[in-house]
């Protein structure tokens, strides 16, 4: 692995199976420390163990990201660890309800919005002076359910749509500090999640996994999916000292399924 991010210090919300994991695990390999963050502890000592099997340093910090003295505690416990940060990863996200927009409740609607957009606003405003220290980044995990107009992703694509706006905005306010803010918009990732909901579809479809898969697979130029490890990469490289004239940008890592 290029030791893109060596001895850089990431915050990095939302560690969980999937992309969680391989945003941990592909930075640490890249040379970096982690400070990591979720609600459940033990899922954040599986995670710490795996990058000092890699031999970089991490914080377990579990936090409930939608409690402002919960954030506060988090910018401090990483402060007193590291002295510094390099880059905030929002990568934490709460499922909004899949139904039609005009049907949904707005108490779920907010809450979506508590984690999607409103945790990712304050959580790069709390670390804004210390990133401004050391030029680093903000990094919003982004989807490509932007593009999308079917009826039940409603729900999704309004806390993405807003967190795009929000990273735009960000990196207008906080460029002149010396601080980028980009996004990463995967579409579907091959991982368990999306393996298993392939199972139910080839279930419920009399179809094969296989052939699930090439469905899915199809609308891309590349005839096939991204892997964690590939979003993750192209979310790191953003947060690396290649990517320092680079701002204000949502990269899709989709295989070619959106462009112009």
């Amino acid at each position: 692995m290029i030791p893109l991010l060596t001895d850089k210090v990431i915050v990095l919300s939302g560690v969980g199976p999937g992309l969680g994991r391989a945003l941990g695990e592909q930075a640490a390999l890249m040379g970096a420390d982690l400070v990591l963050v979720s609600r459940t502890e033990r899922r954040l000592e599986k995670m710490a163990a795996l990058v000092r099997e890699h031999g970089r340093r991490a914080l377990v910090v579990p936090t409930d990201i939608t409690d402002e003295d919960s954030r506060r505690r988090l910018v401090d416990a990483t402060l007193e660890e590291f002295g510094r940060v390099d880059c905030l990863i929002n990568n934490a996200f709460g499922i909004p309800p899949m139904d039609p927009i005009t049907t949904l409740e707005l108490d779920g609607l907010r809450a979506a919005q508590e984690t999607n957009v409103f945790a990712p606003l304050r959580l790069s405003a709390l670390f804004a002076d210390a990133l401004a220290e050391s030029k680093g980044s903000i990094i919003m995990l982004n989807s490509c359910v932007v593009y999308s107009s079917q009826p039940e992703y409603s729900g999704y694509k309004l806390s993405k749509g807003t967190l795009e706006h929000l990273a735009s905005s960000l990196a207008t306010e906080l460029g002149p500090r010396g601080i980028r803010v980009n996004s990463v918009a995967p579409s579907y990732i091959y991982e368990d999640v999306n393996k298993a909901y392939f199972d139910w579809i080839a279930q419920e479809t009399g179809r094969t996994h296989e052939e699930v898969y090439a469905e899915k697979a199809e609308p891309t130029d590349l005839k096939r999916l991204a892997t964690p490890d590939e979003v993750a990469n192209a979310a790191l490289f953003l947060a690396s000292d290649l990517a320092s004239a680079v701002t204000g940008v949502m990269l899709n890592v989709d295989c070619g399924e959106f462009h112009v």
